[in-house]
């Protein structure tokens, strides 16, 4: 082989196996910021994933706010309530300060992870109306629902 043909050839190897590298890199670092949206009905039912019933992994909770769950602790920025996607509850715990339109009866997605039974929030999120939910919220309960429709019932 030519000196300068086997040249270039190392030179197109080492291209091609810097460009995998930075690709796994980008992908390693892009799944680890993914955080999926789950109904309080997925994560106590199971259908959202063993680790995320674990506590392993940081995922989106989405729903609304349960009427008359709100607590504050006093003398803390803990909060605590039950959000709700018609069909189960999961009680949250968030401590930092809360959007100005977070109220109960109200649509949020919350990002954490569940520890001892309990979503602990790090960012609660919150739109301005009662009757809006979001896109992916909306649907994620209508999937929820739809799965427990068609389960088979005892009796």
């Amino acid at each position: 082989m030519h000196p300068q043909r086997k040249r270039r050839l190392l030179l197109v190897l080492a291209l091609v196996a810097a460009a995998a590298v930075a690709v796994t890199l980008v992908s390693l670092a892009l799944q680890r910021n993914v955080a999926y949206l789950y109904t309080p009905a997925e994560v106590l039912g199971g259908s959202a994933g063993a680790e995320v019933a674990a506590g392993q992994a940081r995922f989106r909770l989405g729903g609304m706010v349960e009427k008359g769950s709100f607590q504050r602790a006093s003398g803390s920025m803990e909060a605590r309530f039950e959000v709700t996607d018609g069909d189960a509850r999961l009680p949250v715990s968030y401590t930092g300060i809360l959007p100005d339109l977070f109220r109960e009866g109200q649509s949020i997605v919350a990002t954490g992870a569940v520890k001892d039974g309990r979503f602990v929030a790090t960012e609660v999120l919150a739109k301005h109306d009662e009757s809006y939910m979001p896109k992916e919220v909306r649907d994620a309960i209508d999937k929820a629902k739809q799965v427990q429709a068609d389960a088979p019932t005892d009796g």
